[in-house]
Formats: structure tokens, C-alpha cells, sequence
């Protein structure tokens, strides 16, 4: 008797769930964005295109205002959807490896001038 009362709230409960969408199954284990390419193109190249489509669909810090608003638009531009500047960066990633070594390139070039001129 217990089970079966047991048994006929579950399936209220799933049934509510089904009705209303009140619960939402974790779609994936392991291949995340990816999953939409199913069993094609390899599993190698489903990873690294997952590490690219994780990185360009990211939320990125904005310099000008401080929040965590910066999307990617197209290509190569970036957007702040808080204060609305637009940033040129990487096509995947708004800083890239290469514009980092730039960077710091740049600062220590500068902090070198500057102590021989002081």
C-alpha cells in the first residue's frame, strides 16, 4: 500500500514536472557546447572546438567600467553591453597570447627609458 502511493505521487510529480517544466535533465556528461556536432568530426577536434566556442561565448571583464559584460560580436570585436565601448581583440579570445607579450614587452621597454632618463 505504501509503495503504491509512493509510486502514484512520483508520477505526479513527474507529471507536474512535464506540464509546467519545473525540472530541466542535464543533457550532457562530457561534451558540453560540442554535443550539437554529435559523433562527427572526430573527438580531438570536438575538443579543441569546444575550448574555442567556450572561450568566444564567455563573459569578459570590462576595463572601462568594471563589470563582466564584455561579449563577443563578430570576428575580432568585442562589445560592453554595460557601457557600450567597443574593444578590437582576438577572434576567440578578447586578449590574446600574442597581445600580451606585446603588453609586457611594451611596459618593460618603457620602465627602461624611463629609468634611464630619472
Amino acid at each position: 500500500m505504501f509503495d503504491g502511493v509512493r509510486f502514484r505521487l512520483h508520477k505526479l510529480n513527474v507529471l507536474q514536472a512535464t506540464v509546467f517544466g519545473t525540472t530541466s535533465g542535464k543533457r550532457t556528461k562530457k561534451v558540453g557546447i560540442c554535443g550539437k556536432y554529435g559523433t562527427r568530426y572526430g573527438s580531438s577536434l570536438r575538443k579543441v572546438v569546444k575550448k574555442i566556442e567556450i572561450s568566444q561565448h564567455a563573459k569578459y571583464l570590462c576595463v572601462f567600467c568594471g563589470k563582466d559584460s564584455i561579449k563577443r560580436t563578430v570576428t575580432g570585436i568585442w562589445k560592453c553591453r554595460s557601457c557600450y565601448k567597443t574593444i578590437a581583440g582576438g577572434a576567440y579570445l578578447l586578449n590574446t597570447a600574442s597581445a600580451a607579450t606585446v603588453r609586457s614587452t611594451l611596459a618593460r621597454l618603457r620602465k627602461i627609458r624611463d629609468d634611464a632618463t630619472a
